[in-house]
């Protein structure tokens, strides 16, 4: 009988720990702001994602106004790839690597 930990049916997650967040980054851009389409070997960075999952000391710590779904802009230098799916856009971020938050909302 299998044990529950080799179970193919149960869905494996990713917590990040520590301060640290997961994001899925967005796709790079294949187009400049002005029309240009860039060959395929030309991108340019893109250092914007969407937050999956905040570990618990993030999430209890009033400094970082971070929630899972919010789009963030980050600097990628520390971000450590998670070879978690096919298209490996997901990374774990420290929390001092988020440099802004996106917003939509009343001023």
């Amino acid at each position: 009988m299998p044990s529950p930990r080799t179970d193919k049916s149960e869905l494996e997650t990713v917590e990040p720990i520590g301060a640290r967040v997961l994001i899925r980054k967005d796709e790079d851009k294949k187009q400049t702001k002005t029309g240009i389409h860039l060959p395929d070997k030309i991108e340019i960075p893109t250092l914007t994602g969407r937050v999956v999952a905040i570990s618990a000391q993030v999430a209890s710590d009033e400094n970082y106004p971070i929630r899972k779904y919010d789009r963030i802009l980050f600097n990628p230098k520390h971000s450590i790839p998670v070879d978690f799916e096919g298209d490996n856009r997901l990374f774990v971020v420290p929390v001092e690597d988020v440099v802004a938050v996106f917003r939509k909302g009343k001023e």
